[in-house]
């Protein structure tokens, strides 16, 4: 964002109420941010953020966005009478379908929309899963189901595009936050500004993940606060002036985080890879199949290893050991050679499907490295290698293509770490093999 229009931006978010200063003060500048935060550029993390004003204390109010600035469906639909009467002849169409379509709207009033300011400063596209090929599809019906609508509104022609519901359904997938009374959630303006940082994990005392102003019914992160009728901020620790204050979204893998926000996070404690199985082991449990998954490290989950001990055992057995698998034990020396050979091809087989190796992968980030920082003959050298391992990079795809291949070495690595673990575990139940 240029720094006219940020500055712009930050005015109009005053305004409104938005602010980054304690309830009790009444802000004197113009700005809604400077007292605890101030926008930065974090290359490392994506890019724009927030960083600390100052020191930051843990649970400390560290920005509020009054209701009033929310943007939800009940609020643009309410403030647009002919979006609310054309909306009653679609009672089929999804809370994120309606809040998409809704955005169009406002985008096609162009500067006669009051959220104008807020529109023009979103990113124009979006390195999310739904921006991939193959995950087209799905949103490629909610935009027909929804076009009909979008034509009845007389939207531009460029706004009832295939290419303009992809950056709406993007927004409202990437940007939006819970609140209790719309299930699409809210735009929060100036709130968005925050990159992501997952939970922080083994804490020791359990009262750290509440906000240390007596109220332990409210999380340190964020959430709508109907006592000040506003969404509030906290800082989640203690941060230094200059540090970037991040925002825990929740407990996502890679994966979600590619699907829903469109980035990776080098070190995510929350990663896990998801294997097939055999569709008898979901019957023999009662765990939901997303516990069903291989750790970031490679160990299997508790759930995983639980069943398959279970259906490695004879049928006929299994009744009698199903409260030992079920606990966590061993049931039997053979058993757990079975059951960690099992997972161990299943991920051998997962990796041999693959068109490229682990290897290959890395090698080919390395590339797309070096083809974002050099030119001339260097550059096509690289394009050419690259083109010959079916691997098109041009300028407008580098970054999902980047994106694709490290999730993909990340999942891979996870499979072949479980190999590993797999393997020293069977040998070390049985010393023989």
């Amino acid at each position: 964002m240029e720094e006219a229009n940020l500055e712009s931006f930050l005015e109009w978010g005053a305004a409104l109420g938005i602010s980054d200063s304690p309830i009790s003060d009444n802000p004197s500048s113009s700005s809604c941010l400077g007292h605890s935060l101030s926008v930065a550029h974090f290359p490392e993390a994506g890019g724009r953020g927030l960083a600390a004003a100052r020191d930051l204390r843990k649970g400390e109010l560290v920005l509020r966005v009054p209701k009033a600035a929310l943007i939800t469906s009940e609020r643009l639909i309410n403030d647009d009478p002919m979006l609310s009467s054309a909306l009653v002849n679609y009672p089929l169409l999804s809370f994120n379908q309606i809040l998409s379509v809704a955005l169009l709207n406002e985008a096609n009033k162009g500067r006669s929309s009051c959220w104008y300011t807020y529109l023009k400063q979103l990113p124009r596209s979006y390195d999310l899963l739904a921006s991939f090929d193959r995950f087209e599809i799905e949103a490629l019906q909610e935009w027909e189901e929804a076009t009909p609508l979008m034509c009845e509104l007389n939207f531009k022609i460029r706004l009832t595009t295939f290419k303009a519901w992809l950056w709406a359904s993007a927004t409202v997938s990437s940007r939006t936050m819970h609140i209790p009374w719309d299930s699409a959630g809210c735009l929060c303006p100036v709130g968005d500004f925050f990159n992501y940082a997952p939970p922080q994990e083994n804490l020791n005392n359990s009262n750290e993940d509440y906000l240390l102003d007596g109220n332990t019914d409210r999380l340190t992160d964020a959430g709508f606060d109907e006592a000040v009728a506003s969404y509030c901020f906290y800082a989640k620790k203690n941060y230094g002036k200059g540090d970037q204050v991040l925002l825990s979204y929740g407990t996502y893998t890679n994966l979600e985080l590619l699907e829903h926000y469109g980035f990776l996070l080098q070190e995510n404690p929350n990663d896990k890879a998801f294997i097939p199985l055999e569709s008898e082991m979901y019957s023999l449990c009662s765990w939901p199949k997303d516990s069903l998954y291989i750790s970031k490290n490679g160990k299997p989950s508790f759930a995983l290893i639980s069943t398959v001990r279970l259906w490695a055992t004879p049928e006929r057995n299994r009744r009698s050991v199903k409260h030992i698998a079920f606990s966590g034990q061993l049931i039997s020396n053979e058993n757990e050679v079975a059951a960690m050979e099992w997972i161990a091809n299943r991920c051998r087989d997962l990796l041999s499907g693959f068109p490229s190796s682990i290897e290959e992968d890395a090698l080919v980030l390395c590339m797309i490295d070096e083809i974002e920082n050099c030119s001339g003959e260097r550059e096509l050298s690289i394009r050419t290698f690259l083109e010959r391992n079916n691997v098109k990079a041009t300028r407008s795809n580098i970054c999902r293509l980047k994106l694709a291949v490290e999730w993909r070495h990340r999942y891979k690595t996870i499979l072949s770490d479980c190999i590993s673990y797999c393997s020293c575990t069977r040998m070390l139940d049985n010393p023989s093999r």
